[in-house]
């Protein structure tokens, strides 16, 4: 096992509570210039060689810490705010191929020496990195349970093996419409919080820190309505043309998708949520990604020819930041 002299990295891997506990803040207060980039040197290289997920997360982010809050005023009070980035290295971030622009980073800063610039840099690219290392290890551990591993190998339109249950293609006599599958689901309160280490593969790693209570609870606002309700709505029908049409009334968004492509282009409008719980659902497999197709062709096997399906989700009355875990019951609805 490599031997790191470092005053920073016991906060991580420290058993002791006292050490454990300690806040990088106040460890970083009294450190110079050189010495917090002596830290972040051991940081890189320990979260490189680590086999302990929680503790190559916890590194990036204290290296995220360390460049974005601590190295910057220190940096500009010693005349070192300007730098400069190679293309090859913002690229390489565009790409989100963060390793890759970390080392950039970090060869262009022992050549140039440190600056508020590549310090804002790497910092930037660590915080990305966490979150990427913690999506991956979600997608690793969806892909190895066996009931999820044909949305993976599903690359073509023709291998999609749902299909639509008969009674949603069963068109009313009185309506003329096809009926709609609704959902209502509850959110979610947090009577403790753990700061997400809760997370069940980092939960397994420091299970003294995975400890939360929580319920799943019902809203009501008084005076309006007689009895708590389900605040999240969803709902599915068919439709008589060929695509996918996604709507979220609470946020006033609307899309009509033909192309394949752009449900997994989650930043072209505020209907991400909608085209992951897609994904997640099995409707556009993962693995479909990049494949080419169009949505016709998918929903002509799972539905039949000249159909499509719309999904439209409504939040009643839940103001963003209300730590309720809207999203997350939004996407299981």
């Amino acid at each position: 096992m490599t031997q790191y002299n470092s005053l920073l990295l016991p906060i991580i891997t420290a058993e002791e509570r006292s050490v454990r506990d300690r806040s990088l803040d106040i460890a970083c207060q009294s450190l110079t210039i050189d010495q917090l980039l002596s830290e972040c040197e051991v940081l890189d290289q320990f979260r490189r060689q680590s086999s302990n997920l929680y503790q190559r997360v916890r590194a990036l982010f204290f290296l995220y810490a360390i460049h974005r809050f601590h190295l910057p005023p220190r940096l500009a009070a010693g005349g070192r705010e300007s730098g400069r980035i190679s293309p090859l290295a913002y690229s390489q971030m565009l790409n989100r191929r963060y390793p890759e622009a970390i080392d950039l980073f970090l060869s262009q800063q022992s050549t140039d020496g440190p600056s508020v610039t590549l310090s804002s840099a790497l910092g930037e690219a660590c915080h990305r990195l966490a979150f990427q290392t913690l999506a991956d290890q979600v997608r690793r551990s969806v892909r190895t349970v066996r009931g999820n591993q044909w949305m993976f190998r599903t690359g073509h339109p023709a291998d999609v093996p749902l299909t639509l249950r008969r009674e949603l293609l069963q068109v009313s006599s009185e309506t003329g419409t096809y009926p709609v599958l609704r959902e209502r689901t509850s959110v979610r309160m947090d009577f403790s919080h753990s700061g997400w280490s809760d997370i069940f593969f980092l939960g397994m790693d420091f299970p003294e820190g995975a400890r939360v209570i929580n319920a799943s609870i019902d809203l009501a606002v008084r005076g309006r309505h007689a009895t708590p309700e389900p605040p999240i709505e969803c709902s599915l029908r068919v439709i008589d043309e060929p695509v996918l049409r996604l709507a979220s009334l609470d946020l006033d968004a609307r899309a009509e998708i033909t192309d394949l492509s752009e449900v997994f282009d989650f930043a072209r409008d505020y209907l991400g949520l909608l085209k992951a719980a897609v994904i997640a659902a099995g409707l556009i497999p993962p693995g479909m990604e990049g494949c080419g197709g169009s949505v016709a062709d998918v929903f002509s096997r799972m539905i039949g020819p000249g159909l499509g399906l719309e999904i439209t989700s409504r939040v009643n009355d839940i103001p963003k930041g209300s730590r309720l875990a809207v999203s997350t019951n939004l996407l299981g609805s």
